[in-house]
């Protein structure tokens, strides 16, 4: 199993992470235990999730990713073996984002209880609160590392300049700094990354755990027709966001080079990501174990020059 530093910390992570979002909701609990079960198993150590997953499933509040991740560690012992981040901010589809210092320090105490855990290894804001100062923020994460609740922070769907700036006032102020960055990053999804917060990254040496890695699926293979908006809950927003002639360039670029390493797709589009420059880890949902292995496969998988140059072309 390949691990890297993720930024100027002590985290080794795995080159992926099992994005929890579908924990509880595209797979139900126990579904959930197999799939951790497996990822552990198969060396892989890092997992992501939220205080608002999944409040976008009728019924539920938020909280439900977390809470099943807690009955997992209890139920098997095996939190030292992980590392586990979570998010806080969202405004949960009741109202705007919040980061002020009340929210953090009231919203980590409810992700500590629903984890089962007594710290949060990586604790990210998850989007940005332009009506908080960022001070005050940082000295609310200030007073959960200093309680030993929290390990390292992270950033999520900032701008290119509150993240620039987010950083130098940490430097100013001697304040908590973020240590990682979680964008939206792929093979289709380039140019922002690219372009505004690659060189940020890599100046500040801030470790990069890219979300939708396959763009939410499309990048498997699996939606090439209108026809195939029906195969996931997600599918018809991916359609009509991937489906046209660049996206098309890039399955077609994919599928040739899966036929030369007796890959698949998703494979394919994984060991491009996670070779990238800045990319620390990748992201990655599964809602069973056959899926999850397949993707777990990508990290062992070597593309060579001539196959990455291709996949750059089809992409531009």
């Amino acid at each position: 199993m390949h691990y890297r530093t993720l930024g100027d910390t002590h985290l080794q992570v795995s080159v992926l992470c099992f994005g929890g979002n579908v924990f509880g909701w595209t797979a139900d609990e126990q579904t959930s235990f197999r799939l951790m079960d497996h990822w552990v198993a198969m060396g892989f150590n890092f997992i992501d999730t939220a205080n608002s997953y999944s409040h976008w499933v009728p019924g539920h509040q938020g909280g439900e990713s977390e809470t099943i991740i807690g009955k997992w560690l209890k139920r098997t012992g095996r939190r030292h073996e992980l590392i586990l981040a979570t998010k806080v901010g969202s405004g949960m589809g009741r109202g705007k984002n919040c980061l002020s210092r009340q929210h953090i320090l009231q919203q980590a105490e409810l992700s500590l209880r629903r984890l089962q855990t007594d710290y949060i290894d990586l604790y990210l804001s998850h989007y940005d609160d332009p009506d908080t100062p960022v001070e005050e923020t940082l000295e609310a994460y200030q007073q959960l590392m200093q309680q030993g609740k929290v390990r390292y922070i992270g950033a999520s769907n900032f701008s290119p300049e509150r993240l620039q700036q987010s950083l130098d006032i940490s430097r100013q102020q001697q304040l908590p700094r973020y240590v990682c960055l979680q964008p939206l990053y792929n093979l289709y999804d380039r140019e922002s990354f690219e372009t505004q917060y690659r060189p940020i990254c890599e100046r500040e040496h801030l470790g990069v755990m890219t979300y939708y890695s396959l763009a939410s699926g499309f990048l498997s293979g699996k939606y090439r027709t209108v026809e195939d908006a029906q195969k996931s809950v997600r599918g018809e927003q991916v359609i009509k966001k991937y489906l046209n002639a660049r996206g098309l360039r890039i399955l077609n670029a994919l599928d040739q080079i899966a036929r030369e390493t007796k890959a698949t797709p998703a494979q394919v589009a994984l060991a491009w990501l996670i070779r990238q420059p800045a990319v620390t880890s990748a992201i990655v949902s599964a809602t069973n174990v056959y899926q999850l292995t397949e993707i777990m496969q990508s990290a062992q998988l070597a593309l060579n020059n001539h196959q990455i140059e291709a996949l750059y072309a089809a992409s531009a």
